[in-house]
C-alpha cells in the first residue's frame, strides 16, 4: 500500500491547495472554459496526485498476436471486438495509463479504466464531426477519473462518458460494448485476435499500484454516501443503464435473466486489485452481458460507492425480480 499512501498525501496536500477555486487550476489549464459546468460545487473536484499527463495516456499502441503473449492465464483484459476483429487491453497496463486512443475497425475508440472505481468502459471517440483523443487530468470525482479532450480540453467524467466541464458540458460519449475477462478466455475464444503490447514507459508492468484495495472498507477520497441496503462499498457490481447486480448474487446464481439481460458468470479471472501481482489476484470471475438475441450489451462493473454516487435514483437488483 506504500504507493496508495504517498498518493493520499500528495491528494490531500494538492486538494486542500485547490480550494474547490477554478481559478487554481486555470495556470495548468488555460483552454478550459471554466463558465461552462454541470457540477453543483468546485468541491466535488479533488486531485489524485498526479497532474495533467502524469498519467500518461496511451494512442496509438502496438499489438502483437495471441501465440506467445506471455500472459497469465486468469490475468483480466478488457475485450473489445468490432467488425469481425478482437483485441484485448491487458489490465497490466490500463492500470498505469488509464486510457488508450486506438482505432478498431475505422471505429476511434478510448478504452479506459479507472481503478479506484473497477470502471472498464470503452468509447466511441467521434462527437459532432471531429474525432476526439482523451488524456488524464489527474482529477478525481467520487473517486473517479476525470478524462479531458486534447481539441478543448473539456473535462469528461469516466463512468459516465459525459462532459462535465468545457465547452462540451453535457455532451455524451457512445459506449462500445466491451468486457473484463482473463487472458485465457480471450486467447482460446480467438486464438488469431490481437493483444496490446507493452508500452514503451518505465512501468513495473504486472504490478498493482493498489495492493489490497478491493478489501478496503473505504474508497479511496470519497466522502459520499454509502450504497443502500447493506451492500459493501467495495463490492463489484454489474451495471447495466441504470441498474446494478451485486456481483455476488451473480456469481452465486450462475447466470441471472432480469430485465431484459442474460447476465453470466464463470469462475478465472484475477482481481487487478487485490494481490501486489495482478495475475495472483483472488479470482472475481468472467462477465458477460447479453440480450434474449444473445448480442453483447454495453455494461460496466464498477463498485457499489460509485454506482451510487453517479446513479443515486438507480435501481438495486439484489434480489429476484419478475
Amino acid at each position: 500500500m506504500g504507493f496508495l499512501l504517498r498518493a493520499v498525501v500528495c491528494a490531500v496536500f494538492w486538494a486542500g491547495c485547490a480550494a474547490a477555486d477554478p481559478g487554481f487550476w486555470k495556470h495548468e489549464w488555460p483552454r478550459t472554459d471554466f463558465s461552462r459546468t454541470s457540477l453543483e460545487s468546485w468541491v466535488e473536484i479533488l486531485s489524485g496526485g498526479p497532474g495533467k499527463d502524469g498519467i500518461p495516456a496511451i494512442s496509438g499502441p502496438d499489438f502483437r498476436a495471441v501465440k506467445g503473449a506471455g500472459l497469465s492465464a486468469r490475468e483480466p483484459v478488457i475485450t473489445v471486438e468490432i467488425g469481425g476483429r478482437a483485441r484485448a487491453y491487458p489490465l497490466r497496463y490500463l492500470i498505469w495509463h488509464e486510457i488508450v486512443n486506438d482505432e478498431m475497425g475505422g471505429v476511434p475508440i478510448a478504452v479506459t479504466y479507472c481503478p479506484l472505481c473497477n470502471s472498464a468502459l470503452v468509447f466511441d471517440r467521434r462527437l459532432g464531426g471531429r474525432v476526439l483523443e482523451f488524456g488524464v487530468t489527474g482529477k478525481l470525482r467520487h473517486s473517479d477519473m476525470v478524462m479531458y479532450d486534447r481539441q478543448t480540453e473539456s473535462w469528461w467524467q469516466q463512468a459516465l462518458g459525459v462532459g462535465i466541464v468545457g465547452a462540451l458540458t453535457g455532451r455524451e460519449l457512445r459506449q462500445v460494448p466491451s468486457w473484463m475477462e482473463s487472458w485465457e478466455s480471450f486467447a482460446q475464444r480467438h486464438p488469431k485476435g490481437q493483444v496490446m503490447a507493452e508500452p514503451r514507459h518505465n512501468r513495473p508492468y504486472g504490478r498493482n499500484p493498489y495492493e489490497g484495495y478491493d478489501s478496503s472498507k473505504k474508497p479511496f477520497l470519497f466522502n459520499g454516501e454509502m450504497p443502500p441496503h447493506g451492500v459493501p462499498p467495495l463490492v463489484r457490481v454489474v451495471r447495466v443503464g441504470t441498474r446494478a447486480w451485486p456481483l455476488p448474487r451473480v456469481a452465486q446464481a450462475g447466470e441471472i435473466r432480469e430485465a431484459g439481460v442474460v447476465i453470466s458468470w464463470a469462475a478465472g479471472q484475477a482481481s487487478a486489485l487485490d494481490d501486489a501481482a495482478i495475475s495472483k489476484g483472488r479470482d472475481v470471475g468472467n462477465i458477460r452481458v447479453r440480450d434474449g438475441k444473445g448480442r453483447d450489451v454495453a455494461h460496466d462493473l464498477m463498485f457499489a460507492f460509485a454506482f451510487h454516487a453517479f446513479y443515486p435514483r438507480g435501481q438495486w437488483m439484489i434480489g429476484q425480480t419478475r
